[in-house]
């Protein structure tokens, strides 16, 4: 007869595997927290225009906002004012340069610098609004870019951001709300 203990996992073995669960769970609820949020913006957008060209709900940098509002939900780049405000702020930079003086390298560099340093002054760094500057200028998008798609579209993705964290909270998934409470 063996009196051998039966294996079994060691702490840090347990830890290793319970971390890679973690991580595998956490990337399967912001894979769908950030393509849901996208998926309904641009079903939204195709409703009202029948067109997924115009950006009326819709930017290449809110692709990148995802990543913040969906993995690193508690990060201060992630929190509600730094999304709406690094992105309407650095928006209305490049489109007071564009229509002031116009698209160069000068007011490209310009834009993505000064846009950089009001996220700063203002405490609303979002990483992802530091690209807005260039995207408005070489669009060259007039005023009405910032109703359409920044306003709307910020405020349909922190609606949704938040209702999805509170969900996710409420049902215990996740052990953080957001916005993030200090």
């Amino acid at each position: 007869m063996d009196n051998t203990p039966p294996l079994t996992a060691t702490p840090a073995a347990k830890t290793t595997a319970q971390t890679a669960t973690n991580r595998w769970q956490a990337a399967a609820w912001a894979t769908l927290g950030a393509g849901s949020c996208i998926g309904l913006l641009a079903g939204l957008q195709e409703m009202l225009t029948q067109n997924l060209s115009w950006s009326l709900l819709l930017m290449a940098p809110f692709g990148a906002t995802m990543v913040l509002l969906y993995a690193l939900p508690q990060s201060p780049l992630a929190q509600p004012k730094n999304i709406f405000f690094g992105h309407l702020l650095t928006c209305a930079l490049g489109l007071l340069l564009l229509h002031t003086l116009g698209v160069s390298p000068l007011t490209l560099g310009l834009g993505t610098g000064l846009g950089v340093g009001l996220m700063m002054l203002t405490n609303t760094t979002h990483p992802p609004a530091g690209a807005n500057p260039l995207l408005v200028m070489l669009a060259g998008a007039d005023w009405q870019f910032l109703l359409t798609p920044v306003v709307s579209g910020l405020l349909l993705i922190l609606a949704f951001g938040w209702a999805y964290h509170k969900s996710l909270y409420i049902k215990g998934i996740s052990k953080h709300s957001w916005p993030k409470t200090n």
